[in-house]
């Protein structure tokens, strides 16, 4: 913090773990107030951004959208509200995260068995390329030279 507990906005990227241009990204989609200027019209950023900006911070890394912050962050400037509209939010969210796990506690096992069937041979015999082949056709088979996309479709 520099004098007058006032911060650039380099110190203040650096104090959250937030590169400037997403501070600056966070001011434009109004997330973060825009700062005062200084005389030298620089972004004068005080305590109360570094709060909102570590706030704003924590939440993604937990993997609320932007829009969820958004709602979190409003209710949190209505202190004398109920919390019952964040424990809505929040618990929202672990249930798509706890969903989130779940396919990829799947996909992980799936992952396994066909990985367990490898017999480490060659790659006309391997049965993780036969267990990722369309159905209906085998490794063994030449593969196209080109793959053909249905019109207006975009290739994956």
């Amino acid at each position: 913090m520099s004098r007058n507990g006032v911060m650039s906005i380099g110190t203040l990227a650096a104090a959250t773990d937030t590169k400037v241009e997403t501070v600056r990204w966070y001011e434009r989609v109004g997330l973060l107030p825009a700062p005062p200027r200084s005389e030298g019209n620089y972004r004068a950023y005080d305590e109360e951004h570094l709060r909102r900006l570590s706030f704003i911070r924590r939440s993604r890394d937990l993997g609320f959208t932007v829009e969820k912050v958004r709602e979190l962050l409003a209710l949190a400037d209505q202190r004398d509200r109920s919390c019952a509209e964040v424990d809505a939010i929040a618990r929202t969210h672990l249930s798509e995260v706890e969903e989130k796990i779940a396919d990829l506690t799947s996909l992980a096992h799936e992952l396994r068995e066909v990985i367990g069937r490898c017999g480490c041979g060659s790659v006309a015999e391997c049965n993780i390329i036969e267990a990722l082949s369309p159905r209906g056709s085998t490794a063994r088979q030449a593969a196209p030279t080109t793959r053909r996309e249905p019109v207006g479709r975009v290739p994956s």
